[in-house]
């Protein structure tokens, strides 16, 4: 059962890493990204990580899917998403919504590339954010979001409401076994 679940999130991260890497002449770790204002690096690989969960909102008409490193695979997947243990990284790629150009007007496929966001799990090093650390990188130019280390109480002022889900909008999408 668990190698079928490995070949379902090898080919869903298989298909958007595809979709992410198209038109894009350099990969992400070739390139020279400034880290976040609050010092957070720009995490290597990122693309190859695992889907938790996507998400479509209409507010801002956006697709987004949500992308997790090893440990926050594990804690997802084993329903230990609340808390998030530490050393967690959850990836929010975000997309503009579109509809799909080839004869099929029902279908919402990813326009251009918005943004990625990322949420690091450190209980102890981001006390004052609810034990998550922060940082934005806007476009495929990925530039660093926000003129200094104080961009993160934006962040965790939208994410206040969500205190008692540890801060985190995202719920890990059910899989079958």
């Amino acid at each position: 059962m668990r190698a079928e679940l490995k070949i379902i999130l090898l080919l869903a991260t298989a298909i958007l890493v595809t979709g992410c890497s198209a038109g894009r002449s350099a990969p992400v770790s070739a390139k020279k990204i400034a880290p976040a204002p609050n010092g957070i690096a720009l995490p290597q690989g990122y693309q190859d990580w695992a889907v938790i969960a996507v998400s479509h909102r209409t507010d801002n008409d956006s697709l987004r899917a949500i992308l997790g490193n090893d440990i926050a695979q594990k804690a997802a997947r084993a329903g230990n998403a609340n808390p998030w243990p530490d050393g967690s990284i959850l990836a929010k790629l975000v997309w503009k919504d579109e509809v799909h150009e080839d004869d099929w007007p029902d279908a919402t496929v990813p326009g251009a590339f918005v943004h990625a966001e990322f949420m690091v799990k450190d209980a102890r090093k981001y006390m004052q954010t609810g034990g998550w650390g922060f940082a934005r990188w806007l476009g495929k130019e990925q530039k660093p979001y926000g003129e200094d280390a104080d961009f993160v109480q934006e962040c965790f002022a939208c994410h206040t409401p969500m205190a008692k889900n540890d801060y985190v909008f995202t719920h890990p999408a059910p899989m079958p076994e």
